[in-house]
């Protein structure tokens, strides 16, 4: 049941995302407002990227204890941390004192404390405050009230997401699901040896969008459709904050490269059909995650702005791959740097014209059925329903079941 609190719903015409809720078929994309419009922007940061679990990247770039990174996070930011027992931390980027950011956004540090740069009040790497200079001895100040504010934060296959509203169920219960799915490829185990960040000119939707179907792939992925037919595969009958579906390889073809070869190793115990397919899957609201037979790709998407999104997309490979004498991770990166690029332009070509005052939301093809899916996720979001509930369905057409053959 869709909640119709005023109070949470996006600033939004009504009928216009009702529109969106219709059957598949009959339903319309998202009014041009939902991805142009400052006010539903700051909206969806608070609601969406702040009401609940959003990566804040990969717990790989915090190998060690002492390790510190700064990342966006809704509106605000926060401070991940591990400390020296490995356990990954989240906390307010700010200082119980004055403030002051802890670390600025996008930087990293690597210190035995977290010591903040305004007046050196010092935190251990678990929150608590081990230090304020000039408040020793103080009557009445007792340093335990004045630890740094912790987040929840999962480490789920190697990615890290934070609950910026303390309020969101656990992890594993929204995604019970879907770790069928992503367990046998291992990626806690991977070992990224490839990283590109892009800056596109496009609403964080209309990139998802995109990635949710191929109906355009014949028209500006020659690349890509050498090696997997555009046509292939279905998507999945899901129900929670994530959705997805798989494609064939072409006979001949071992996986997503420029001429089908890998220069890699297949992931250990993976069958026959996954040997066979690539998973692209999304975890709402930034991540997009692509499983191949041997390699993982993943996209984390950070808005900041309604027309602009930072994406920082990495490959993952076997620890036994990057071993072999001259590994060369190019094969997998270049192809999908390509095709990412490919797609950013025909995002950014999306974004223009929903500025036009003309624009008005189109059908939907029958090849757009994930598409559709992302779409009524998003607009029961705006009306005030949970994304980030275990039972909350996914509008599918139909599609194939979790653990059936491709």
């Amino acid at each position: 049941m869709i909640s119709q609190s005023s109070g949470s719903r996006a600033p939004l015409d009504p009928a216009g995302v009702a529109d969106a809720l219709r059957p598949f078929g009959d339903s319309r994309m998202l009014p041009p407002a939902a991805y142009t419009d400052p006010g539903v922007f700051d909206w969806e940061r608070r609601h969406f990227f702040g009401g609940g679990w959003t990566c804040a990247g990969l717990a790989a770039d915090l190998p060690g204890a002492g390790d510190q990174r700064a990342v966006p996070l809704g509106a605000a930011s926060v401070l991940l941390s591990r400390d020296d027992e490995g356990e990954v931390h989240a906390f307010a980027n700010f200082c119980r004192h004055r403030g002051h950011e802890l670390l600025p956004l996008g930087e990293s540090a690597h210190r035995p404390a977290i010591v903040c740069p305004y007046h050196s009040w010092t935190f251990a790497l678990s929150g608590d405050l081990r230090s304020a200079k000039g408040f020793g001895g103080t009557p009445g100040f007792d340093a335990s009230g004045w630890g740094l504010v912790e987040l929840p934060v999962s480490n789920w296959h190697g990615l890290l997401f934070v609950d910026a509203s303390g309020t969101a169920e656990p992890m594993g219960q929204a995604l019970g699901d879907l770790d069928e799915l992503v367990a046998p490829y291992e990626p806690e185990r991977l070992v990224v040896a490839g990283r590109h960040s892009y800056d596109a000119a496009a609403n964080w939707k209309v990139l998802t969008e995109n990635y949710h179907e191929c109906y355009h792939c014949p028209v500006i992925h020659p690349e890509l459709c050498r090696v997997s037919p555009p046509g292939s595969g279905e998507n999945y009958q899901t129900a929670g904050p994530w959705l997805g579906g798989w494609m064939r390889l072409r006979d001949g073809m071992e996986t997503m490269s420029l001429n089908g070869a890998s220069h890699g190793l297949s992931l250990r115990g993976l069958d026959t059909a996954r040997l066979r397919t690539v998973n692209y899957l999304s975890i709402f609201p930034n991540v997009l995650l692509s499983l191949h037979p041997d390699y993982v790709m993943t996209h984390v998407l950070t808005p900041v702005a309604a027309d602009r999104t930072l994406i920082e997309c990495s490959w993952a490979f076997a620890p036994e791959a990057l071993a072999q004498p001259g590994f060369d991770p190019g094969y997998a990166v270049e192809f999908w740097d390509i095709t990412n690029r490919q797609d950013w332009a025909a995002c950014e070509s999306v974004q223009r014209g929903l500025t036009s005052p003309h624009a008005r939301p189109g059908p939907l093809s029958a090849d757009e059925d994930a598409v559709y899916m992302f779409v009524t996720q998003v607009a029961r979001g705006y009306f005030g329903d949970p994304v980030w509930k275990a039972d909350s369905p996914a509008d599918s057409p139909g599609g194939v079941t979790i653990g059936a053959d491709p």
